[in-house]
């Protein structure tokens, strides 16, 4: 199958007379790591859920890998992974357990169980805590299982929102590189949302910001940063284009790093 992985016209959604997403034209390369960048509120995670058939448009469309996400909604979750910005494993079960239960309902053949199971531990480098329950691991172990869950059926669009928030830098860097090998190994696109605009910088091919539900600017990191000025950072484009501070201290920012903060301690 040709053409984008992801396709946007004029997509919309509104919340009675609030406008959460307005008109949105997007295109997403296959195989790229596309980052979708804004102030809490601008649309991004509203994006997403069309995006991922949990939310239906109240206006436009969109595809994912060729499919409409009204009209074809069951294939684009067969085709998709999600990891969400709030704790999504089940605490009360062990790593080995929650990667069975997901490929259970991804439908992965039961011979091929087992096997990926494994793999995605011992990959994600969490083979030696498979056996152990979830809510004795760190915040780090928690979110590389969750992104594990999100692959095992090797979808063709994965979709992270806020994937290390609330992560110490080791954590961090540690899902960057297993981010990076898993798209080149399985040359899946990703599209993730991030306030870290390091993590965009460094991740990120393209980028695009939305504000007040609008999408105002499209490139790559090093274009979007010619734009502002000589030696602008990622932060300087973020303020440039949306009007206001990098939001790393925000109401949801904020009860995400505790529920992290406390997975740790557990840990």
């Amino acid at each position: 199958m040709t053409g984008p992985a992801l396709e946007t016209r004029a997509l919309t959604r509104r919340f009675g007379e609030l406008v959460a997403v307005d008109a949105l034209d997007l295109e997403v390369d296959r195989g790229a790591f596309f980052g979708l960048l804004g102030s809490n509120g601008a649309g991004k995670s509203t994006t997403i859920k069309m995006l991922t058939t949990l939310l239906p448009p109240t206006g436009g469309s969109a595809r994912v890998v060729g499919f409409d996400v009204v009209d074809d909604a069951r294939e684009v979750r067969r085709r998709i992974g999600y990891v969400p910005q709030m704790l999504s494993a089940d605490a009360g079960l062990t790593g080995r357990e929650n990667l069975m239960m997901s490929a259970k309902l991804y439908d992965v053949p039961r011979a091929e169980r087992g096997t990926r199971t494994d793999d995605a531990l011992a990959f994600m480098g969490l083979i030696d805590v498979g056996g152990r329950l979830v809510k004795t691991y760190s915040g780090g172990m928690i979110r590389r299982l969750e992104i594990a869950q999100a692959l095992l059926h090797r979808p063709a669009v994965v979709f992270l929102d806020e994937p290390t928030v609330g992560l110490d830098p080791v954590a961090r860097h540690a899902v960057w590189d297993r981010l990076r090998e898993l798209r080149t190994q399985l040359g899946m696109t990703v599209l993730l949302t991030t306030h870290d605009m390091e993590e965009a910088d460094v991740l990120c091919e393209r980028i695009a910001i939305m504000h007040q539900g609008r999408l105002v600017v499209l490139g790559s990191p090093a274009e979007l940063k010619s734009e502002v000025g000589e030696h602008a950072t990622m932060d300087d484009v973020f303020v440039h284009f949306t009007g206001g501070a990098v939001d790393q201290g925000g109401g949801l920012y904020r009860e995400i790093a505790r529920t992290r903060r406390t997975a740790r301690r557990l840990g």
